[in-house]
């Protein structure tokens, strides 16, 4: 295996971080009420990445649909999903949001109690959020032809062993090539901008904005979309803790119930993979503002696509899942089947309607 290198040293204060952030959200929700699906008065603390695939967390939230349910819903920033398990698991937090990893595995063989309830992001055909970029010298200079040209090279993903980490193996497979056939990087989204400019690493996979932030200073080209090497990739989900599943069922129904309204929304303004659909204009508005980027930055990158009906691609996880198992960097055995509860998603359908009754794609 080819020697790990990284760009940048991650901050040791990132737990006193997480505990300002939590401590701010609140320490805890009303109890829950008695009235059936009755949320007025209950608290939700949710964890995000403040990243374009949180965009159906602030609709909910800005368009009222939240509070519409009852909920007063406080978000906690997290710089990766990673860091939400522990929180997730001592009930900190009711709500994560992000991609599943070896690590959220490791939790669960451990005993931690976790949900995967929704889709967060996937990667159907014109949705590849999250391309292979690689820097444009190589790709002008004719060094970088095809994948297989990616041979020794260095390539950044977010972290080890996460979702991104499969979608990378399924990409170079098609090259010939195995997932330790390049060096990996393992650094933040952000830092892949700055490493494709300076000549630390060759290539990335790269999620929005970020991949359109690189483009758009002509350090690196969209070498391959990710939808056409790996269909409909599950690479972000909506998680729930066991408690707020199961002892304030009632209001993670809630929840969820204004988490798909706001994926109709999303699915009408994205249908096609482009931001122009009806209401695009509010929903850039909405996401750039929490995410404090530009909003043209937003509408002309690639949005994720986020199921109307919340259904999660199981096939996909138990795809990386096993690719985790082939690396070995599971600590025990785990069935994807048993983390997925689809329950909450199915009751808000029959609340909200068939997607394709109300207009989502």
């Amino acid at each position: 295996m080819r020697r790990t290198r990284s760009i940048t040293a991650r901050s040791s204060a990132i737990g006193a971080a997480v505990a300002v952030a939590l401590a701010v959200a609140g320490c805890g929700g009303a109890a829950q009420s008695g009235g059936g699906t009755d949320c007025a008065g209950q608290t939700v603390r949710a964890g995000i990445t403040n990243s374009t695939s949180d965009a159906l967390l602030f609709i909910a939230r800005d368009k009222g649909y939240f509070s519409g349910e009852g909920l007063t819903v406080e978000f906690a920033p997290f710089d990766s999903a990673a860091k939400m398990i522990a929180p997730l698991g001592s009930g900190q937090l009711d709500v994560g949001a992000g991609a599943p990893s070896a690590g959220f595995y490791n939790a669960v063989a451990r005993g931690v109690t976790l949900r995967i309830v929704a889709d967060k992001g996937s990667m159907p055909p014109g949705f590849g959020y999250m391309p292979l970029l690689v820097r444009k010298n190589l790709v002008d200079s004719g060094k970088v032809r095809t994948i297989a040209d990616l041979r020794g090279m260095r390539v950044a993903e977010p972290a080890q062993a996460t979702a991104t980490s499969s979608t990378l193996a399924a990409i170079l497979r098609a090259g010939g090539l195995g997932y330790n056939d390049v060096q990996h990087t393992y650094v933040g989204f952000p830092e892949h901008v700055t490493g494709l400019e300076n000549g630390a690493v060759d290539a990335s996979l790269t999620t929005e904005p970020s991949a359109t932030i690189a483009e758009q200073r002509g350090v690196a080209v969209r070498f391959a979309d990710p939808a056409q090497y790996y269909d409909r990739q599950q690479l972000a989900v909506l998680l729930y803790s066991g408690a707020f599943s199961k002892d304030r069922a009632a209001t993670a129904q809630c929840f969820m119930n204004a988490y798909l309204h706001a994926a109709r929304d999303f699915a009408a303004a994205s249908k096609g993979g482009k931001l122009t659909g009806p209401g695009a204009d509010e929903i850039v508005s909405i996401v750039s503002k929490a995410i404090k980027i530009d909003p043209e930055l937003y509408r002309r990158s690639t949005p994720n696509y986020a199921d109307p009906d919340g259904h999660v691609n199981v096939a996909s996880l138990k795809t990386d899942y096993e690719f985790f198992r082939q690396q070995g960097v599971l600590e025990a055995e785990t069935s994807v089947d048993a983390l997925v509860d689809g329950s909450f998603a199915q009751k808000a359908v029959r609340k909200l309607g068939p997607a394709a009754a109300t207009g989502g794609s």
